[in-house]
């Protein structure tokens, strides 16, 4: 179980509960992201040769982020069973709140996407495969490119549901691995060796991928990505292992209060690999593009940049209420601009419709150029990135409002885990 700690060594330690407004911020700057990718793809700027082209194209880093994001929120809850010996979260609950979480609001994206630029082209099946998020494994699609008009993103929202639904899995794999740890720091060690070998599956998945030819489709399915899912889960681990390590100041609790107070020289070590990854070394600047050396360039830049970035968030304490006031005061000093910036109410407030950002971009996108007359691989990324955002930023709101909160709502009274539920097993 979790040792209890003084008030003095909790505020040292990393937050491992409630609401983790720096990893919210960093998911409103990785939607923003990808939108600006898109649209900098679409104008031509991403892919004109020089440095500001390289730069806009490794942009997409923020696919990265999203997948390395979601495994140190969703994996923690089992990293702390297996740290503590308890038992891991019960599946169906998870399952239940990731489906709610994600497809009441695609949905209504992706119909509209449909009924907007594809319902002449597309017939039942590819629509129930767009439904179920399952269109990137159809291997001979009638689309161009990573999904039907206006849903070229959601391959990779199909990505992050087939880690959903292999999560459970991979926890139980790594729980047999790690409970056989006779200490709370063996098992620790075990669960990170266990994330180190999904990296190596990672990459090794890189090998169907080209040989014995090159199947680009397989760059939208799961294995390739396990590695950046591992990332995020690794600091699920050190974030747990930190506040259950044995003696008074260890050399994990050390690293975590290291990174924490060092967000400046991890984003600039975060640079280095965004600036490699904006380099022919990481191949093209398509998404899919380039050989199995280069794409495995691009998975480990992706690795590395997206652990750096969400580090320093992910291992940082609690802020407490007597230490806001100095941290405005302060912003700048001893690595709090960090939190200064992440939880300023403009990139929380962005962080909260991030999804809708997400799911709402490339339908603004095509009917923005469209009213514009503009063909692809034309026009200008700033005259277009301002209108563009602005019209996503309202989508997104919307559908904040009226799809993604009453679908939350509604999930708590319905559906395994429902507070109905529990409240009856309680009472029996």
């Amino acid at each position: 179980m979790e040792r209890t700690l003084s008030p003095t060594a909790d505020r040292l330690l990393p937050q491992v509960d409630g609401r983790h407004e720096t990893l919210d911020g960093i998911r409103a700057a990785a939607a923003l992201m990808v939108l600006f990718f898109h649209v900098a793809t679409e104008t031509g700027d991403s892919l004109a040769p020089g440095v500001v082209g390289g730069l806009l194209g490794a942009l997409d880093l923020a696919v990265p982020l999203f997948f390395a994001l979601s495994g140190v929120l969703l994996f923690r809850p089992w990293a702390r069973a297996v740290l503590d010996g308890d038992q891991g979260p019960r599946a169906l609950p998870y399952l239940w709140r990731r489906a709610v979480r994600v497809f009441p609001a695609y949905w209504v994206v992706a119909v509209t996407a449909l009924l907007l630029h594809s319902r002449a082209e597309l017939g039942l099946r590819h629509w129930l495969e767009v439904v179920t998020l399952t269109f990137p494994f159809d291997t001979d699609p009638p689309w161009l490119g990573t999904g039907p008009y206006g849903l070229g993103q959601m391959w990779s929202l199909s990505v992050e549901v087939s880690f959903y639904l292999l999560l459970p899995l991979l926890a139980l794999a790594l729980t047999l691995w790690a409970r056989r740890g006779p200490t709370v720091d063996a098992r620790g060690r075990r669960l990170l060796v266990g994330l180190a070998a999904l990296v190596v599956l990672g990459f090794a998945a890189l090998v169907p991928q080209f040989y014995p030819e090159a199947r680009a489709y397989m760059h939208a399915w799961l294995p390739r990505a396990l590695g950046l899912f591992a990332a995020g889960m690794a600091l699920a681990v050190l974030s747990e292992w930190a506040r259950r390590e044995p003696g008074p100041d260890g050399p994990v609790r050390r690293l975590c209060r290291t990174i924490a107070a060092s967000p400046g020289l991890c984003w600039l070590a975060a640079g280095a690999f965004l600036a490699l990854n904006a380099t022919p070394a990481a191949g093209g600047r398509f998404i899919g593009a380039g050989d199995v050396w280069s794409s495995a360039v691009d998975s480990a830049t992706g690795i590395g940049f997206a652990f750096l970035v969400l580090a320093p968030a992910a291992l940082a304490p609690r802020p407490t209420a007597a230490a806001l006031p100095l941290r405005r005061a302060e912003a700048w000093a001893g690595g709090r601009w960090l939190d200064s910036l992440l939880r300023h109410r403009t990139v929380q407030f962005l962080a909260r419709i991030s999804y809708g950002v997400f799911l709402w971009q490339f339908v603004v996108l095509y009917l923005w150029r469209d009213f514009t007359g503009q063909e692809i691989f034309t026009g200008s990324f700033l005259l277009d990135a301002v209108p563009v955002t602005a019209g996503t930023v309202l989508l997104a709101m919307a559908t904040h409002r009226w799809v993604e909160e009453p679908a939350r709502r509604w999930s708590r009274h319905h559906g395994p885990g429902s507070a109905p539920k529990r409240a009856v097993a309680a009472g029996g």
